[in-house]
């Protein structure tokens, strides 16, 4: 691959990387000349093309499966990748699930389920990597949290938790590794389209729901994966310690004030201020 590209000659685990956010990250990070080990939970198909993508292109890359409930399988995944890998660069915690049912019905099972892959597993994993990091001098985490850890929808009390979780844990994670010279960030992905949403959704208008986002458009795995590889690279050297917003300006509309593209229909400040 092309020595020039940013991420020449790092080596790179993307957890949950056989669908979704995770898989286009694992290949933007391969594009820019990583070697790149990705993780399944369960069935390889995804990981396995994209492993296959990634050798087209001349790169280094395998595929590995772990079960977050298990931590021993957790550990070993660590182990697998820095093995195959030579090292390890940069870790991106991408795995995760979700899961929405009212409060008062949530399982002590499902709650359980759901900490486990989203926060345990990430926890004991980068706990797992971070010797290797160390000894090399350098190294970079990056989580993948959510907007539903800033703002509330219904349904989701277990899955918000989790990753209002990764946010309090990269800010404190990031202040241990700082001085040791492991930076730690995250990005909190506002709307991505991943296939798992057109599985769920009903008469899906990609273009009707795109106006309800600033940007106009709804995020795709690829963009996430750009904005990693930054967070990853020399550039965001004096970032530490963070949480992105990435959304598309999602979070920055103001609650009950109706379709942010119209015009305001009421004027405030009459009376009070010259030219209204």
């Amino acid at each position: 691959m092309n020595e020039t590209r940013k991420m020449a000659g790092k080596r790179v685990l993307v957890t949950g990387s056989d669908t979704g956010i995770g898989r286009g990250v694992a290949l933007e990070f391969a594009k820019e000349g990583a070697a790149v080990a990705l993780h399944y939970p369960h069935e390889p198909g995804g990981a396995s093309t994209a492993v296959e993508e990634i050798r087209k292109m001349g790169g280094k890359a395998e595929a590995f499966k772990a079960n977050f409930n298990d931590i021993t399988q957790v550990r070993g995944l660590a182990t697998q990748a820095i093995e195959f890998l030579g090292g390890l660069d940069v870790l991106v915690n991408n795995a995760g699930i979700t899961m929405n049912k009212p409060f008062e019905k949530v399982t002590v099972e499902q709650f359980d389920t759901l900490y486990n892959v989203n926060v345990r597993g990430m926890f004991f994993l980068t706990q797992t990597v971070v010797p290797t990091m160390l000894a090399q001098g350098q190294g970079v985490v990056i989580n993948l949290a959510s907007n539903h850890a800033f703002f509330g929808m219904t349904e989701h009390t277990v899955y918000a938790g989790t990753k209002a979780a990764i946010v309090a844990f990269t800010r404190v994670l990031a202040l241990e590794m700082a001085p040791k010279g492991i930076r730690v960030n995250a990005i909190a992905p506002g709307w991505i389209l991943v296939e798992n949403h057109l599985k769920v959704l009903q008469a899906f208008d990609e273009t009707a729901s795109a106006q309800t986002i600033p940007a106009g458009f709804i995020g795709k795995p690829r963009d996430v994966g750009r904005l990693a590889i930054f967070l990853a690279s020399d550039e965001a050297r004096y970032i530490i310690g963070q949480t992105l917003n990435f959304d598309g300006g999602q979070g920055a509309i103001m609650p009950l004030t109706g379709d942010f593209r119209e015009p305001r229909k009421e004027q405030w400040g009459r009376g009070y201020v010259e030219g209204l």
